[in-house]
């Protein structure tokens, strides 16, 4: 069940979103008015709604924001409707990329999309034209200095994971989409600390770019779809080595 993670992979793609204060706190806004559409505005009995609101107020988002997205979610509060949409499409050199949205225009977000990818080297493509190639599962990011991994796969077992990997500062729990929540209220009832549990698209085999005037354009592309308000995570699969990622963070 153990192995490496190729999470630390992908880390960078979150780097320039997470930096960005307004842009968390909307994502996990967008968030939780999903969660509290689909499941209701009780955290006792909407698993994911509870899951991200411990998430937002992890990342220091104002009561008052999490409260307001939830009665949004709920209709309490009049805005309109947000969908989770996901979008697919190739960025430079053929690197598979799919973008997950919430949104409240799905024209527009769409419009949107399809520019930033044209603007960079890119195209939209339609469903399924990239999604063959990764794996959607549940994901529960635990840091290896709080739990014994032996105690993990224990517990992430018997409340029904896939697999358990690891890289040099995270335990990753990885589980059926529909046993992600499941799997993380049994971790955290078991008293071990998570920090972070989300959906995911894993790539099943991954493009290797080693020359940065050529990750370089698939980078600019990731940022720029990044900084779109409607986006709320990017998953590709590209792999590009260390020594290349600082040369062009520098």
């Amino acid at each position: 069940m153990a192995g490496h993670s190729k999470w630390s992979k992908v880390k960078h793609f979150k780097g320039a979103l997470d930096a960005k204060r307004g842009k968390l706190f909307s994502r996990f806004a967008k968030e939780i008015m999903v969660a509290a559409r689909l499941g209701g505005g009780d955290p006792v009995h909407n698993a994911r709604l509870r899951s991200a609101v411990l998430a937002a107020r992890g990342q220091n988002v104002p009561n008052d924001t999490i409260e307001r997205a939830i009665k949004k979610g709920t209709g309490e509060i009049e805005g309109g409707i947000v969908e989770e949409l996901v979008y697919e499409g190739y960025g430079p050199s053929g690197v598979a990329i799919i973008v997950e949205t919430a949104t409240d225009n799905k024209n527009r977000t769409a419009a949107d999309l399809r520019r930033i990818f044209t603007k960079n080297h890119g195209h939209l493509a339609g469903s399924g034209a990239v999604s063959y190639l990764f794996r959607h599962r549940g994901q529960i990011v635990v840091p290896t200095l709080l739990v014994s991994e032996d105690r993990l796969m224990e517990v992430s077992l018997e409340a029904g994971a896939d697999d358990l990997s690891t890289d040099e500062e995270n335990f990753v729990v990885t589980t059926p989409p529909d046993r992600l929540y499941q799997v993380g209220e049994v971790i955290r009832s078991a008293g071990i600390e998570i920090e972070s549990l989300k959906l995911t698209y894993i790539p099943d085999t991954l493009v290797a770019i080693q020359d940065p005037q050529i990750a370089g354009p698939v980078f600019r592309l990731c940022d720029a779809l990044e900084d779109h308000d409607d986006v709320q995570n990017i998953y590709t699969n590209v792999d590009v080595p260390d020594t290349v990622v600082t040369q062009l963070s520098a």
